[in-house]
């Protein structure tokens, strides 16, 4: 997250992210579950991680898109985000 943010204000921002994007599953179509990580080590590099799993490469390009997922990233992801790192990959 953005190096402004700290103390309560940062945890209610983790909060909001985790209880929003989780509920996007039953949502999206082929998103089949969604978990955000909040409470990693101290010495952890990163605020937030999420780790989902979708049917397939298709319904991972339909999750960029979706309107539910736009507005939740456009609300409570993006504004607050300063370093995006991505891996997609089929299982």
């Amino acid at each position: 997250l953005k190096e402004e943010l700290k103390g309560e204000e940062k945890e209610q921002i983790k909060n909001n992210m985790k209880a929003h994007l989780e509920a996007l599953v039953g949502k999206v179509p082929g998103l089949i579950s969604m978990q955000i990580v909040i409470d990693g080590l101290e010495f952890s590099n990163a605020d937030v991680m999420l780790d989902s799993t979708l049917e397939d490469e298709a319904a991972l390009k339909g999750y960029a898109v979706h309107p539910e997922h736009v507005a939740v990233a456009d609300t409570y992801v993006r504004p607050f985000t300063a370093v995006r790192t991505c891996m997609d990959y089929e299982v």
